[in-house]
């Protein structure tokens, strides 16, 4: 699947209901060797920055767990597969950091999702997750060349 494919299968889920978290996990993770059904599952509390708490991004969580897929450590003695992948996510997050202005859920959406009122907060997410959510795919993408 090419690189077009993956950001709209990304906001396609969005778009079908699914956090920010779980559209970006989703949207790869069959490719990785993870069935659709866990990444939903999975992901599912990395929404709202962390169960809405508005810390690291949700679609930026999802895109480091891709990293984790291609990359992460599974053998406990496997240092250089842990290094890798801390180096991946570091390299990510700045990315994603450069592009956007910040990696937090809250400078991102620029409302609280705690005490915001109901209609401002559909609005900001509804106009500002989506472009997130395809510009984590594509820069997850660029990292692993997937």
């Amino acid at each position: 699947m090419d690189k077009i494919k993956y950001e709209d299968k990304a906001a396609e889920n969005f778009e079908g209901g699914y956090n920010c978290s779980q559209s970006v996990l989703a949207a790869m993770c069959e490719e990785l060797g993870l069935e659709r059904e866990m990444a939903l599952k999975v992901a599912c509390g990395f929404g709202g920055g962390m169960g809405r708490q508005q810390e690291t991004c949700g679609a930026l969580s999802g895109a480091i767990m891709l990293i984790g897929l291609k990359y992460g450590k599974v053998l406990p003695d496997d240092n250089t597969a842990k290094e890798k992948t801390y180096t991946l996510v570091y390299e990510l997050a700045e990315r994603f950091r450069e592009k956007h202005g910040s990696t937090l859920c809250r400078d991102l959406l620029g409302v609280d999702l705690l005490t915001g009122e109901k209609e401002e907060i559909s609005l900001k997410i509804k106009k500002v997750c989506p472009a997130l959510v395809r510009s984590a795919v594509d820069l997850a993408r660029q990292i692993f060349d997937l």
